[in-house]
């Protein structure tokens, strides 16, 4: 039976797409691998996260069973599928793209099979949306996670609209804090209130600026989620580049340049919870191994 194993990488966000369908994000180095290996029980899927084991594995399991059924395989064979991730869930920093990415490319491995970069792109945010870890399909997120670097999207086309090469390699911060926030919770009303003032910040990354509008887009939607918008205030005083809410939150991320990151992490520790430091992302995602 086939074995394939891939890795995919973390993502930010630059426009959160909720309020819109329109979205921008950029690739990190925190990492998601995959491990997928075929049964002979034809479409069982069983699916184990390691480093979070009490999460439900439903998205990896569908990621899975969406290449078999893509290749009219699932009537041959089941899948035994691991991920493990340094990425933290449910805190808006993409998990559920970027563990999507990885599966749908370690499946693709596992029974010899190539796609397309637009393709495995597409079945990873095929799953997602029927495990119900997105709204708009994220397909932001999913670009920015397989190709780094920074997209503009529109994810309701799934069309990238640009694509930016980051220009420095920036520091990249994140503020974790313990508490978990689960898409199919998000208050979709209350972001849609602020659509108008989104597509702003939207059309600001669409021409280049796409760190003030970062920082705008965060301040937005923590306002209209009720996060504390203190934290990325705080991290721009201490002279972060731009800094906001990530995703649906609650983390929050801030862009630097190496000289100034201890700033921020002094400036961030009055606040519960805990940093990751990372930094922008080149690399695409891809396979480590097939047999």
């Amino acid at each position: 039976m086939g074995f394939g194993e891939a890795i995919a990488y973390g993502a930010a966000s630059i426009i959160n797409a909720i309020a819109t369908g329109k979205g921008a994000a950029f690739g990190v180095d925190l990492w998601t691998k995959a491990r997928v290996k075929l049964t002979g029980t034809p479409g069982k899927i069983a699916g184990k996260i390691l480093n979070e084991p009490k999460e439900k594995t439903t998205l990896i399991e569908n990621a899975a069973l969406t290449v078999l059924k893509h290749f009219k395989l699932e009537k041959e064979f089941g899948a035994k599928v691991e991920t493990e991730s340094n990425i933290p869930i449910a805190r808006g920093m993409k998990s559920s793209s970027v563990a999507a990415n990885a599966v749908v490319l370690a499946t693709a491995a596992a029974i010899g099979k190539k796609m397309n970069e637009k393709k495995t792109i597409e079945l990873a945010v095929n799953s997602a949306i029927t495990a119900k870890t997105t709204i708009t399909g994220a397909y932001d997120d999913a670009c920015a996670s397989f190709f780094g670097d920074i997209v503009i999207t529109d994810n309701y086309e799934r069309r990238i609209l640009k694509r930016y090469k980051a220009e420095n390699d920036f520091r990249v911060l994140f503020h974790i804090p313990a508490k978990k926030s689960y898409t199919y919770t998000s208050d979709v009303e209350a972001m849609k209130i602020i659509a108008p003032h989104v597509e702003v910040a939207f059309k600001e990354a669409k021409k280049g600026n796409y760190w003030t509008a970062l920082t705008l887009n965060g301040l937005l939607y923590s306002a209209v989620l009720g996060y504390n918008s203190h934290v990325a205030i705080k991290a721009l005083r201490a002279g972060a580049i731009a800094s906001g809410l990530t995703g649906k939150g609650p983390a929050t991320t801030a862009i630097t340049t190496e000289d100034n990151t201890e700033n921020i992490v002094r400036a961030w520790s009055q606040f519960n919870g805990r940093i990751i430091r990372s930094n922008i992302k080149h690399e695409k995602a891809h396979v480590t191994r097939s047999e």
